[in-house]
């Protein structure tokens, strides 16, 4: 019976590191995929002549901005999301800090994914592309 329940237990550890894998395999390809996007709209931006802006990150709570040291391009009209100039995704929301509100904060590249806001709790999922297709034609008219 002990066999069975260890052989059980190795089967069980096996599947899940499977489907593990599979799930991590899914999600790079997906980042690699919405990678490419960012890259075409940087170019594309700098084709239209639309040029990076400093770019502040918000508290969670909503109650304070900071300064940061990047530049690019708001995607939401809230500024919770952007591509850098350097062609990475940010999401522009960070811990409210003292320090930051005299040295700003430094906001981290993200993974980026083809749905903007998919599993999120706050607003609308909406396609990636979509986002960057609305900023290139909303050319510096931008909120």
């Amino acid at each position: 019976m002990q066999d069975e329940h260890a052989a059980w237990l190795a089967q069980h550890r096996q599947a899940v590191a499977g489907r593990a894998a599979a799930l991590e395999a899914g999600r790079t390809a997906e980042a690699r995929r919405a990678a490419a996007l960012l890259e075409e709209f940087v170019r594309r931006a700098g084709e239209r002549g639309l040029v990076p802006h400093p770019l502040a990150a918000t508290s969670y709570d909503g109650r304070w901005t900071y300064k940061t040291r990047l530049r690019g391009w708001y995607l939401k009209s809230n500024r919770t999301v952007a591509v850098g100039e350097d062609g990475e995704y940010y999401v522009l929301t960070v811990p409210a800090s003292l320090r930051a509100r005299f040295t700003g904060a430094e906001p981290s590249p993200s993974m980026p994914r083809l749905i903007v806001g998919a599993g999120g709790g706050d607003g609308e999922p909406i396609p990636l592309e979509h986002l960057l297709d609305r900023r290139l034609e909303a050319g510096a008219r931008w909120p």
